[in-house]
């Protein structure tokens, strides 16, 4: 085990590259498991989610070799087992993407409930919804049994525009027998990438990128090659690291169209970036004032599903508004545990009144101070670390794995542009 320590207060300065999509990564690894034909997967992040999820699909029997830098070749020619291994199952929330594929491959799945952040209630209902429509049943008794003789295609609502229930049915519905619609789907850059993926396999899906998915099953899907989108999660990640440590940061392999919804909230903290072809500039000088609504109100940053802001973003954005003048609302929505992390940043010196569960009152700009922090998820655990490097002094962060499940090579790509990071082991 390590830690983190950093000392803070100073602004970074440099160049970085775009990671490849976590969220994307994981289906589309996932989704290798509907073909017997190899299909290689590039711009997959090397962190611990996606070796896990690699893990687990060897685990049935498939083959996972690595063919370069960020590229994998997955060949599932026979599939001998349809239970993922209880020990890895408790990793990641992911594993419950298995569900899918394995049912529509072999008619059948098991495992335990899926580990991951602990956020607040993460229900999976929206999943076994989509999969009894499509014909599978389920035992619940400690852990999830999905069976199915055939899987028919039909009409779904999801109770709940849920990014993983999405991808599950779209991936049981590519080879059910018939037609499948599927409404109120989710409709993230991730879940495109998945459809566009399952396109290229051979998949009949229409209405990418819309809350309407319509799926024709297929009665089987080639290989491919596909190639992974960049993560939006960790550019606006790094853009609030560049605004909140006053420096600045050129960031390549963006995809333009997914940053539109990051700036709608970001500009509401006076930060803004340029883009110049695949690349976006955030400049040293920002105005980093809060932009009051009409009538001198408070302006709030609220998450959506797409094309709202992303509810991943808002502990982000909760540290950089402790650093920008003026008060500003951020309303977590979706889970009610994500922003109990914001005790630290008190701590730490910012003013921050938690209203309930979902909201938090920031008023900046506050000098912050170092602390001794401890990560409770992946997107807090980031925020803390851009609230240690714009802190005073040094700062030591626990539970670093939470952090490195997202962020590839973190220290390091934070050494590159200036950042007084280091990691230390721990017992």
């Amino acid at each position: 085990m390590h830690e983190y320590v950093i000392d803070g207060g100073f602004p970074i300065k440099g160049t970085i590259a775009a990671g490849g999509n976590k969220n994307a990564a994981l289906p589309c690894i996932a989704a290798a498991l509907l073909t017997q034909e190899s299909v290689i997967l590039h711009n997959i992040p090397d962190i611990e989610d996606t070796a896990v999820m690699l893990d687990i699909l060897q685990s049935f029997g498939a083959a996972a070799e690595s063919i370069g830098k960020h590229s994998w070749k997955i060949t599932a020619e026979k599939i001998a087992s349809s239970t993922i291994p209880s020990d890895l199952s408790k990793k990641i929330r992911a594993s419950i993407l298995f569900a899918g594929p394995l049912l529509a491959r072999t008619g059948k799945a098991e495992m335990l409930p899926p580990g991951g952040d602990v956020i607040g209630r993460r229900r999976l209902d929206t999943h076994f919804l989509a999969l009894t429509k499509l014909g599978a049943r389920v035992e619940i008794n400690g852990k999830f049994v999905f069976a199915a003789n055939k899987l028919i295609g039909t009409d779904i609502f999801l109770d709940e525009m849920s990014v993983t229930a999405t991808e599950n049915a779209v991936m049981a519905a590519v080879l059910a027998e018939g037609a499948t619609v599927i409404s109120n789907a989710a409709s993230e850059p991730h879940v495109q990438d998945l459809c566009n993926m399952l396109s290229a396999m051979g998949a009949d899906i229409t209405g990418t990128g819309s809350n309407i998915l319509r799926v024709k099953g297929v009665k089987q899907l080639h290989g491919c090659e596909f190639t992974i989108g960049p993560d939006y999660m960790e550019i606006g990640s790094f853009i609030g690291l560049a605004a909140a440590t006053h420096g600045s940061i050129r960031i390549t392999g963006i995809n333009p169209p997914d940053m539109r919804p990051l700036r709608t909230g970001f500009c509401k903290l006076g930060i803004s970036w340029s883009t110049e072809g695949s690349d976006l500039v955030v400049p040293t000088v920002q105005e980093l004032k809060v932009n009051d609504d009409i009538g001198n109100s408070t302006p709030k940053i609220d998450d959506a599903p797409w094309p709202g802001f992303p509810p991943d973003l808002t502990s982000i954005m909760t540290v950089v508004a402790t650093q920008v003048e003026g008060t500003v609302l951020i309303f977590e929505k979706m889970f009610e545990s994500r922003m109990f992390f914001v005790d630290k940043l008190i701590n730490m010196g910012a003013c921050i009144t938690l209203c309930d569960p979902h909201r938090a009152v920031v008023t900046g700009p506050r000098i912050l101070h170092s602390d001794h922090l401890v990560s409770p998820d992946v997107r807090a655990g980031m925020a803390m670390v851009i609230a240690a490097m714009a802190a005073h002094g040094e700062s030591r962060i626990s539970n670093v794995y939470q952090i490195e499940r997202g962020y590839e090579r973190l220290v390091e790509r934070l050494q590159s542009l200036g950042a007084h990071i280091t990691t230390v082991d721990v017992k």
